[in-house]
C-alpha cells in the first residue's frame, strides 16, 4: 500500500468531515425567489440563485465577506480572532464589510448558527492538521518581502523518509522541506549556512512555506542585500502524534518535545548535512520558530550551544514548567551569536515569554526582546521572519 504523508490524511479527513456540512449551508432554499431578483435557471433541487463574490477587495482596502446561508438565523465572520456580525440581504446572502486593512494576509472563517465554517466561495485555504481557515490577501504597494515578486527564487523541495524516532506517522513516513536560496548549485562545492525553521502546534512541516510564505520572504530579502543568501529546512514538528489528538497532557506535550529533538539532530540534521551543501560550523547553523517551535528552539539551542550559534523565537510555547525548565548557561559556555526572542503585544504568551527573557538576562545572556503589535497570529510571524532573518550570519 503505497504511504501517505501526515498532511495529506489529516486534510483528507478533515474535508470528508466538512463537505456534508458545507453542502447543507449551502443548499438553496425550497422558497419561492424574489422575482425582481435576477436568478439563473432552476434546478431540479430547487431554484438557483445568481453568484456571488466573496471575499472581495475593495479600493480602499477594506474587504467585503459574502455566504449565501438561507435558512440561518445567526453569520458571523471571524477574521484574524475578531468576531463582525453579517448582515442578510435578498435571497439568504449575508454580507460583512472589514475596517480598513494593512496590506497582510489575513485567515478567517464564518459561523453559521454556532458552526465553524469555510468560505465556500474562496479557493484559497489555510492548510493546519487541526483547524482549516480560509484566507485573504490585501497587497502593498510596493509589494511587501511575503509577496511573490519579480526577483530571482530558490527552491523548494519536499523530502520523505522512515523516522525511526517519532509515534504516530504513517507507515513511519515523516517528511520536512528545504529552501535553496536562488544561484544553489548541487553540483558547487559552496557552502551555505543554515537554519532551522520550526512550525507551531497544529501545523503540518508546509506551514511556513505554504502560509508563512518564508521562501518568498527570503528571496526578497537576499535579493535586496538584507539577508545572507541561507539554506532553511522546515522540519514536521512532533516528536509523537498522539499530541494532535484529544487528551493532550502536558506528560504527552514532554514526550513529544523529547522525541522530537532527538529525530531533529539523529534523522532530519543527517539527511540535510549529506546531501545539501551546508556549512557544518555552528557559527553558520541556526534555530527558529514560533509557537511551539519557538519552544522547541530555545530548548534545542540552549542545550546544544556546540551546534547552534543564532536561536529565535516567535511567540514561544512557554508555561511555568518550561521556564522552571531552562537549561542553565553561562555566557561563555552559550557563546550565542544572537538570542532573539519576539511575541505580539496582545498573545496570552506575552508574559511567559518576558519571564523567560527576564531569567536569561539574570544568568548574564543577551537577549533581544521584540514586542509587537497583534496576538497568537502569522500577520505576527511573518513580520518576526523578515525582521530575524537578516540577522543570521553576519560577521
Amino acid at each position: 500500500m503505497k504511504s501517505r504523508s501526515v498532511c495529506a490524511v489529516a486534510k483528507t479527513v478533515l474535508l470528508i468531515t466538512w463537505l456534508p456540512i458545507l453542502a447543507a449551508a449551502q443548499a438553496p432554499s425550497s422558497a419561492p425567489t424574489n422575482p425582481a431578483t435576477p436568478t439563473t435557471p432552476a434546478t431540479a433541487n430547487g431554484p438557483a440563485f445568481p453568484p456571488y463574490v466573496s471575499p472581495e477587495v475593495n479600493a480602499d482596502h477594506t474587504v467585503t465577506f459574502r455566504l449565501r446561508a438561507p435558512n440561518a438565523q445567526k453569520v458571523e465572520v471571524v477574521l484574524e480572532g475578531a468576531v463582525s456580525p453579517m448582515q442578510q440581504g435578498a435571497e439568504g446572502l449575508w454580507t460583512a464589510t472589514s475596517p480598513v486593512l494593512t496590506p497582510e494576509i489575513y485567515s478567517y472563517h464564518f459561523v453559521i448558527d454556532g458552526a465553524s465554517f469555510l468560505d465556500p466561495r474562496n479557493t484559497h485555504v489555510v492548510n493546519n492538521l487541526l483547524n482549516l481557515a480560509s484566507d485573504v490577501t490585501i497587497p502593498a504597494t510596493p509589494p511587501e518581502p511575503w509577496e511573490l515578486q519579480q526577483v530571482p527564487h530558490g527552491v523548494v523541495e519536499r523530502h520523505f523518509y522512515s523516522s525511526q524516532v517519532v509515534l504516530g506517522l504513517p507507515n513511519n513516513q515523516s517528511d520536512y522541506y528545504v529552501y535553496t536560496p536562488p544561484g544553489y548549485n548541487p553540483k558547487s562545492h559552496q557552502s551555505y549556512p543554515v537554519l532551522y525553521l520550526l512550525h507551531g502546534y497544529s501545523d503540518a512541516a508546509d506551514a511556513w512555506t505554504s502560509v508563512g510564505k518564508a521562501n518568498f520572504i527570503l528571496d526578497s530579502l537576499i535579493a535586496t542585500g538584507k539577508a545572507k543568501p541561507m539554506i532553511v529546512v522546515m522540519p514536521l514538528g512532533y516528536g509523537t502524534m498522539a499530541v494532535l489528538g484529544p487528551g493532550r497532557t502536558p506528560t504527552l506535550s514532554e514526550q513529544s518535545y523529547d522525541l522530537y529533538q532527538k529525530a531533529l539532530l539523529t534523522e532530519v540534521m543527517p539527511q540535510i548535512e549529506a546531501n545539501y551543501h551546508v556549512s557544518k560550523k555552528r557559527e553558520d547553523r541556526a534555530i527558529a520558530g514560533l509557537s511551539m517551535g519557538g519552544h522547541e528552539s530555545l530548548f534545542i539551542g540552549l542545550s546544544h550551544p556546540e551546534l547552534f550559534a543564532w536561536i529565535g523565537t516567535f511567540s514561544a510555547g512557554l508555561n511555568p514548567k518550561a521556564l522552571s525548565e531552562l537549561p542553565t548557561l553561562t555566557p561563555q559556555k552559550a557563546n550565542l551569536r544572537l538570542l532573539w526572542m519576539a511575541c505580539g503585544v496582545d498573545d496570552a504568551l506575552l508574559k511567559p515569554n518576558q519571564a523567560a527573557i527576564a531569567k536569561l538576562k539574570e544568568e548574564g545572556l543577551a537577549v533581544v526582546a521584540i514586542e509587537t503589535p497583534g496576538h497568537h497570529q502569522w500577520p505576527v510571524w511573518r513580520d518576526n521572519l523578515i525582521h530575524f532573518a537578516p540577522l543570521l550570519f553576519q560577521k
